[in-house]
């Protein structure tokens, strides 16, 4: 709940050993300490105009609207906008009964594969909510662009390279006149970032350096 921005959490008649002892809530502790312990559902239910369950339907007709999460969630996302709505789990065992499910409007699938539609609860809970809060809009913007290596930076490069080899004996670039302009065009092409052209160019300079003093 912490991770995607909830932290209104209601139970009713939870196992209260496991609960109160509960360590793994990193960093999300005051959910726990905030949260309402409620003898029965409707009470935890009190100030919600839209309770949404979350249930396996495929072994029984429960008589009420089920869409999968992509369509339910735009439905929970309008209705937020104007009042507050109650996302209903079940217990980990046995989920949700019909007697918690008539207390809903609709019910939410979680598109599983049929011969397995159970899913752990924490889980179930991460999936929903996830999908409460994604942004298609702003996954689809691109990347802010990376600042690339200036031409100076580059050329240092270059002429570091051209140095190390000509002396390693790799090439001879007074045999070969265009050597020079292809070398070039070969770091120019590299793509190489501005924050990244320090780095290169130390490696260069510790290279040449080594070859210059073998010993």
């Amino acid at each position: 709940m912490s991770n995607f921005g909830f932290f209104d959490l209601r139970l009713v008649n939870p196992y209260d050993e496991a609960f109160r002892e509960a360590v793994s809530a990193v960093g999300a502790s005051h959910v726990l300490q905030r949260a309402e312990i409620h003898h029965d559902l409707a009470g935890a239910l009190h100030g919600c105009t839209l309770t949404v369950g979350t249930a396996g339907v495929s072994y029984r007709e429960p008589g009420l609207p089920v869409l999968r999460l992509e369509r339910g969630s735009r439905l929970i996302k309008r209705h937020l906008s104007s009042d507050r709505v109650a996302i209903l789990f079940g217990s980990e065992k046995t989920g949700l009964s019909n007697e918690h499910i008539s207390h809903c409007q609709l019910l939410l699938r979680i598109p599983t594969r049929p011969e397995h539609e159970s899913m752990n609860l924490g889980q179930a809970v991460a999936v929903t909510l996830y999908e409460l809060t994604r942004q298609p809009v702003t996954a689809r913007r691109l990347p802010q662009p990376a600042q690339m290596a200036d031409t100076k930076s580059l050329e240092r490069i270059t002429l570091l390279l051209k140095e190390i080899m000509a002396l390693s004996g790799e090439f001879h670039f007074d045999d070969h006149k265009s050597a020079t302009g292809k070398l070039r065009q070969l770091i120019l092409r590299s793509g190489i970032r501005q924050t990244d052209a320090p780095v290169w160019t130390g490696i260069l300079r510790q290279l040449l350096w080594k070859l210059k003093n073998p010993g």
